[in-house]
């Protein structure tokens, strides 16, 4: 795990998809909303509270990713018919991992994908931090060489 990895933070609003997460391992994005591409080592979860209850409304868990594809979604999900020709990636990964403690989302703010690096991820407090550009996070080379 090195400060600049890349975190690429999903929302979950079907426990049927974190059942997924957890058993099987990957993770569906449209690669219609990921026009510049999926570039990250690691994915992170952010639940909808709607969903998840006490859990949710925060980023609890978090992978090493091992592996993209590009699959429609009749071939990730057979059963559902709808939108059954659009592209998305798949998304695999490692066992998730618990964030703790999670990131929360205060002041709330709607979530769709959060692009951020490894250092703001662990040690971010709320969905803010993840936007951090404070000198620590910008001159990474400087704070280093300081030492």
């Amino acid at each position: 795990m090195y400060a600049d990895d890349r975190v690429l933070v999903g929302v979950m609003n079907r426990k049927r998809d974190l059942d997924i997460a957890r058993r099987q391992r990957w993770y569906r994005i449209p690669q219609a909303k990921m026009r510049r591409g999926l570039d990250a080592e690691y994915v992170a979860f952010f639940l909808s509270r709607q969903v998840f209850g006490e859990r949710g409304g925060s980023i609890a868990y978090f992978a090493r990713i091992t592996g993209i594809e590009l699959a429609r979604r009749r071939d990730l999900l057979p059963k559902e018919t709808r939108h059954a020709d659009d592209l998305y990636y798949k998304v695999q990964f490692r066992d998730l991992i618990e964030k703790d403690p999670p990131i929360e989302n205060f002041p709330a703010r709607s979530i769709h994908f959060i692009r951020t690096t490894w250092d703001r991820f662990v040690s971010a407090e709320t969905i803010s931090d993840l936007y951090s550009a404070a000198d620590f996070y910008v001159d990474r080379v400087y704070y280093a060489l300081r030492g």
